[in-house]
């Protein structure tokens, strides 16, 4: 039970960190293309389309599950441990920055330029970092299932 725990910890971290990462490279480099109200549309849209649940179980499920392995697993640890800070650090920073912005985003009513100067600079930063947090997180547990062998 306890490989199976920590293999699900594992896919759901790598999808994640995809997912972010997929957003660094593509998804708000494309968006920066656009005009202002182009972009701040397609980001409201975006945000209310990716609150569901395969989103949920993935973002939350990693550190849930890692935390779950820590308690399961006690032979890699340290590296179940690791990868749970990371992608406990990735869902603080989500809460903590991202969330608020995403809410400024849509409550900033139709002066696009000013909403989206307020918001595009600083989402793709802390994106970034979550991006890299959320690899480090797979990472870690990608060394729990190599050194479990």
């Amino acid at each position: 039970m306890s490989a199976v725990v920590l293999v699900a910890a594992l896919v759901a971290a790598g999808m994640i960190a995809g997912l972010f990462y997929a957003y660094a490279c593509s998804v708000m480099p494309g968006l920066a293309r656009g005009d202002d109200q182009t972009f701040v549309e397609a980001m409201r849209g975006i945000n209310v389309a990716i609150v569901n649940p395969v989103f949920m179980l993935t973002f939350l499920g990693a550190p849930l599950l890692a935390g779950v392995a820590i308690f399961l697993n006690p032979g890699p640890r340290p590296w179940v441990i690791a990868g749970f800070a990371c992608l406990a650090a990735m869902v603080v920073i989500t809460g903590v920055v991202n969330i608020p912005l995403n809410n400024a985003l849509e409550s900033g009513g139709d002066d696009y330029a000013a909403v989206r100067a307020n918001f595009e600079a600083v989402w793709v930063r802390w994106n970034v970092l979550r991006a890299v947090v959320s690899t480090a997180g797979f990472g870690c547990l990608v060394a729990a299932v190599l050194t479990d062998r």
